[in-house]
């Protein structure tokens, strides 16, 4: 599949990713870190902001607060698709707590696409993938997408021709840029 270049941010650190807690689709507020982080892709972005590439982010508050940032004003569509995988029971609870609530399911998803993914009452992986490619399919130009860690992950996937073991292992950074193109990424830091 071929689609257009794509700039994609992950949000800024939130409070939750701090300690470890899972959101999925619930809030979490930028920490100070969490907003650096989007003032640092900010200066990445200056540049191609000049092109008026489209832009999107996701409707949940760590995506949006980090858009209005890193976006420097530029306007954005906010398209629900671009939500974070909905992760059921999980949600709110930290990394600690579902492993000993849920042991085996934890102990058999060592990677958080795969947890989250397997949550009782959670959107699951097929439901997942198929909005993240609803999305990408939409596309019709070069455009700048604000998400979230597990979303990227899948679309960064789907771009590179990767199966899904090698989706969840892909890193998750924060504050930087994943530049996706012609079936690769770069990471501009």
């Amino acid at each position: 599949m071929q689609f257009p270049k794509i700039w994609l941010l992950r949000h800024g650190q939130t409070e939750w990713n701090a300690e470890h807690r899972i959101q999925g689709q619930l809030e979490s507020p930028l920490t100070p870190l969490g907003i650096e982080h989007a003032r640092r892709q900010a200066g990445l972005m200056a540049p191609v902001l000049e092109q008026k590439p489209a832009c999107y982010a996701s409707p949940l508050g760590r995506a949006q607060q980090t858009a209005d940032i890193a976006l420097k004003g530029a306007p954005f569509v906010t398209d629900a698709r671009l939500a974070e995988a909905f992760a059921g029971v999980f949600q709110g609870m930290t990394l600690q707590e579902v492993a000993q609530r849920y042991p085996q399911i934890h102990s058999t998803n060592p990677r958080n696409l795969d947890l989250f993914c397997e949550a009782p009452g959670g959107e699951g992986y097929a439901s997942f993938h198929g909005r993240i490619l609803d999305f990408m399919q939409s596309l019709t130009g070069p455009s700048v997408v604000v998400a979230h860690g597990l979303w990227g992950q899948v679309m960064r996937g789907i771009i590179c021709g990767l199966p899904r073991d090698r989706m969840a292992a892909l890193p998750n950074g924060q504050g930087c840029v994943y530049v996706l193109e012609n079936g690769a990424e770069t990471v501009w830091e």
